[in-house]
């Protein structure tokens, strides 16, 4: 596309302080978070003793210049400590760690301060998020971590409060509800950021029909200072300034795109360069999925998968760029964005690098917008690389409206939001790049909030327009960590895992690139060659990036860890398994490993008696209804929620009494009363049982 750079005022920007869910800072709290050392924190920032920051620093580039640690001697990292956060779910998060204290969070947005030196608890704030809420999203009930900014801790909650806590002591200061409409699904599953004194948060839900937003709060009061909205509204309204009235010209309004929102959720990435003035933000992908069921003239839907640049202070909208024009596979841009000055075409350039889930990595000017390259960093299928202009060439196969198409990468995205990190020193960026393969179909038809027994989890809110592998995929999956050079657009090395979902990165001035893998393994590689150098177990897939810090003269390397997310909902990479735990390790560690259990698979359910013609029907609703967290009966194994195929014969005997009245609402299974009907159950049962009797292997195989 040719990029729009244009400045406008925002105009109808909400101001003042939200008048519910609003929780002011007493005069104790004040000064108790003004006599913070503001001077030693900012220092530690320098030299990276601390980890302060989501990305590191402001940029995102996960770079820590500690090399007490190196390249030579890491094969001698042992264990230091392990933190239980006691926790079954996905853990996400980055842990931040400021002045001597570790700030990190589990599943449900629970916050845990932790001394970064011994692995001490200090202080636990749950903020009790309703386990109802969990059916309201895609993606498992994680939190990415926190901000932490003069004395305060900052935290999302699932259910879409921004809550500001005491660092020392963990009480609450303020709580505002970030919510524009409650009858709407959204969540808050991202990292705060804090820049110049504003706490910026987003949201997620595009999958259920929300319309994206971000919005800041100072950070002191909670006192809202700007929303900006990443899609148009109804165009029978007022627009909410101009970057929104041009918006709507890439929108066709006989599809009505507001009634499901549009989408293009800020879920994930946010930096900024605070000499240029600007933030940077990725959006995520349409609502719903199917490009011509929500915009059937056509048109690039602005500004779905994109990166917009903004100022921090008022919201206004500065450039975009979008990566993904009329977003048809879900290919969001809310990966990781990394500001970095190299060298292009024999100039330096401020520029910005991006891996979207479309699978080709980017360099962007980030003081223009202006596209200078894009290559595929794993096999695509939809387009076949991208015009001087930025544009994507299209295949034609990709956009079919009536033919299934196995897209490459899939909907699980090249690479997701799992870290990257670039070093200044090699010139490389690092990243988990994967395929879990998809195939997809535009749906013939589609209304929001239609409950169709074709369309995955549309019993539970998903508004996709798709069908989901209406043909098996031809693609097999894989996972693999890229060391990636910006400038050349080549990969440099590369280093194969045993499945997709695998952690993100860090790398250090040791030369060392360090990352989690689904398969349980904490590991270490020369960052220049791709060596491998060190490994260490875990217990859990690891899908969170690890940090490193600097205590009391001694070097240390942490991560958290918990299998989930939505792949790991359905599927796993390791046979072991252990609450969500934090690792943190050293050249003298000389802790113990806590103990590990062996995932339990039970045999494929049988004994149980049902109707064989009611198999067809139960497979249409167990596609509506549950696919998407119990996965495909004795086919896949199971990750934090179980497999059904391998359920005891008596929970499957009774299923209704798990499916209907709610008994494990507490573990965020939804009640299906009034969606689901004892019959319907009674089908879906078929569904489990005609499956696991389909695939068991009998006497002669």
């Amino acid at each position: 596309m040719k990029i729009t750079t244009m400045s406008v005022v925002a105009s109808g920007v909400m101001l003042g302080i939200l008048s519910i869910g609003v929780t002011l800072p007493s005069k104790a709290d004040a000064e108790e978070l003004a006599s913070i050392d503001n001077a030693a924190i900012a220092k530690n920032r320098e030299t990276g003793n601390d980890w302060p920051a989501h990305g590191f620093d402001d940029a995102g580039t996960r770079f820590s210049p500690l090399e007490q640690i190196n390249d030579s001697n890491v094969n001698g990292l042992n264990l230091e400590w392990s933190y239980s956060l006691a926790s079954t779910r996905g853990v996400e998060a980055t842990p931040i760690v400021v002045d001597g204290v570790m700030y990190v969070t589990a599943p449900w947005s629970v916050v845990h301060a932790i001394d970064a030196h011994t692995g001490e608890k200090l202080w636990v704030y749950d903020p009790k998020v309703p386990r109802s809420y969990a059916e309201k999203g895609c993606c498992d009930v994680v939190n990415r971590g926190v901000a932490v900014y003069e004395g305060k801790v900052f935290v999302g909650s699932f259910d879409g409060r921004l809550i500001a806590l005491n660092a020392q002591s963990g009480e609450r200061v303020w709580e505002v509800d970030t919510l524009i409409d409650h009858s709407r699904p959204y969540t808050i599953t991202g990292a705060p950021r804090v820049f110049n004194g504003k706490v910026i948060i987003g949201n997620g839900g595009a999958e259920y029909g929300v319309r994206g937003y971000i919005t800041a709060y100072d950070a002191d009061t909670g006192e809202e200072a700007w929303r900006w909205f990443t899609v148009p509204g109804d165009p029978s309204e007022p627009f909410e300034n101009e970057a929104m009235a041009m918006a709507a010209e890439t929108w066709d309004p006989n599809g009505r795109y507001w009634e499901a929102g549009g989408g293009g959720t800020v879920w994930h990435s946010m930096v900024f360069d605070p000499e240029l003035n600007l933030m940077y933000v990725g959006t995520g992908n349409g609502s719903p999925w199917a490009h011509r069921l929500r915009s059937p003239g056509g048109g690039d839907n602005l500004f779905l998968a994109s990166i917009v640049a903004l100022n921090p202070d008022t919201g206004e909208y500065v450039w975009h760029y979008q990566q993904t024009p009329g977003d048809n596979w879900d290919y969001t841009s809310a990966q990781d964005i990394i500001l970095a000055d190299i060298m292009y075409e024999g100039e330096k350039r401020k520029v910005l690098l991006h891996a979207p889930k479309n699978g080709f990595f980017f360099v962007i000017d980030r003081e223009t917008g202006d596209f200078l390259s894009a290559e595929n960093f794993v096999p695509v299928n939809w387009a076949t690389g991208y015009d001087p202009d930025g544009r994507p060439i299209e295949t034609h196969e990709a956009r079919s409206e009536d033919t299934p198409f196995d897209a490459i990468p899939g909907p699980f995205g090249g690479h997701n939001w799992h870290a990257m990190s670039y070093s200044k020193d090699t010139g490389l960026a690092y990243f988990p790049a994967q395929h879990v393969p998809v195939s997809l179909q535009q749906a013939g038809s589609w209304s929001y909030e239609e409950v169709d027994s074709g369309q995955p989890m549309s019993g539970t809110g998903w508004n996709v327009g798709m069908y989901i592998n209406p043909i098996p995929p031809s693609e097999q999956p894989f996972g693999r960590l890229l060391a990636w050079d910006p400038i050349a657009q080549e990969e440099i090395w590369r280093y194969e895992h045993t499945s997709p979902w695998n952690g993100g990165t860090l790398v250090t001035a040791g030369n060392l690139v360090f990352q989690g893998t689904a398969d349980a393994r904490f590991m270490a590689f020369n960052a220049t060659t791709g060596e491998k150098l060190w490994e260490a177990p875990l217990g859990t897939g690891a899908i969170a990036a690890p940090v490193t810090y600097e205590a009391d003269g001694r070097q240390f390397v942490s991560i958290a860890v918990g299998w989930g997310g939505v792949y790991g909902l359905f599927q796993r990479g390791s046979e072991r398994s252990i609450p969500g735990t934090v690792y943190t390790f050293s050249l003298d560690g000389e802790a113990q490993f806590p103990e590990f259990t062996k995932h339990q698979l039970d045999a494929l359910v049988s004994g149980v008696d049902y109707n064989p013609e009611d198999i067809e029907a139960g497979t249409a609703l167990y596609v509506s209804h549950c696919a998407f967290c119990h996965g495909v009966p004795g086919i896949d194994r199971g990750g934090n929620i179980p497999n059904l195929g391998y359920s005891n014969a008596a929970i499957i005997e009774h299923l209704e009494q798990f499916v209907l009245g709610g008994p494990l609402i507490e573990r965020g299974m939804p009640d299906f009363t009034g969606r689901l009907t004892e019959e319907e159950v009674n089908q879906i049962k078929a569904f489990i049982l005609g499956t696991a009797d389909a695939i068991r292997p009998t006497s002669n195989d």
